[in-house]
């Protein structure tokens, strides 16, 4: 079991996702188990990036759901071709079929649009489920998901029930934007992802955007952990971290400068009323904290940045 979670663990890393042991842990129990995963964290931190993982993992096709407010079961699970049957129709009239014959033709695979939820039901290959950002739907459709996260079943009454041959390894994300029920957290494994720890964010970037130097890298990354202590409209999360990192880097910079910070920041901060505070009240206090920056020394920084800014 422990040498099945490293190499779940090296797996991970080396197709550039960095993993505590928990992640791999819980990825491991969730297929083992073939219990669907429910993984909450902050906007920003990898989340959907574990199901990407999964599916490389076991060499199975990704198949996505992107929940929205509201979505409903049929458009989750399938549709008919409307245009295409219209045109049948047309084409079938004067015809000598009955009634009941055209409908039977019109209704039948040939004009059936697969959607997410049915196309995972259906495929004969090793898949992963991703139901990405479940809590942006609203509780009806989360009653649904309940009853086909244990039967892994649907009914489409022109076709009968399908049920799936083999359950698909199961992902769910939630940004927390609303509190999921009881009755799904039950049916599921539950993992947290957090914002990263120093080390492990200057490992991600390190890794994901490579060739940028160590020293911008780091004070990258403490900016980036300064920032999230303030109350902000939108905290950034590792996607913004590499996003203002590849940015530097195409613009050549090997340290953050007064001139780079204020005019990329952007790419990091995504709200307007953070860009104001950070060019108007942080900035200044920033760019002076930087000049007694070093790296190796960055929790000593941080708790000085913070006393400084803050004040």
């Amino acid at each position: 079991m422990h040498s099945d979670i490293e190499k779940i663990q090296a797996t991970l890393e080396s197709g550039g996702y960095i993993a505590e042991r928990d992640i791999a842990t819980a990825i491991y129990l969730a297929q083992r188990l073939e219990r669907p995963l429910l993984v909450e964290g902050p906007a920003g931190v990898g989340k959907t990036e574990i199901a990407k993982v999964m599916a490389a993992i076991n060499d199975a096709e990704l198949i996505r759901l992107q929940c929205y407010e509201g979505l409903d079961a049929s458009t989750a699970i399938y549709e008919w071709n409307y245009q295409k049957q219209l045109l049948h129709i047309r084409m079938q009239e004067g015809s000598d079929k009955t009634l009941d014959a055209r409908e039977e033709e019109i209704f039948s695979e040939g004009f059936l649009l697969e959607r997410p939820l049915l196309k995972a039901i259906r495929t004969e290959k090793p898949s992963v489920l991703l139901i990405d950002e479940v809590d942006r739907a609203d509780e009806a459709f989360e009653a649904f998901l309940l009853e086909l996260l244990s039967d892994w079943q649907v009914s489409i009454p022109e076709l009968g029930t399908l049920k799936a041959k083999h359950a698909p390894y199961t992902v769910l994300t939630s940004n927390r934007t609303r509190e999921l029920s009881d009755a799904l957290r039950r049916r599921c494994l539950y993992l947290w992802v957090d914002y990263p720890a120093f080390d492990k964010e200057l490992h991600i970037i390190r890794t994901k955007v490579p060739g940028v130097s160590e020293e911008i890298s780091a004070q990258i990354v403490a900016i980036v952990q300064l920032l999230r202590r303030f109350s902000l409209e939108k905290v950034p999360g590792v996607a913004e971290s590499l996003d203002w990192t590849t940015a530097l880097a195409m613009l050549n910079r090997e340290r953050l400068e007064p001139e780079s910070l204020e005019t990329t920041i952007s790419v990091l901060l995504k709200h307007y009323e953070d860009q104001k505070r950070f060019k108007s009240k942080w900035l200044p206090a920033l760019v002076k904290a930087l000049e007694s920056f070093r790296p190796g020394a960055e929790a000593e920084w941080l708790e000085q940045a913070w006393r400084q800014i803050a004040n």
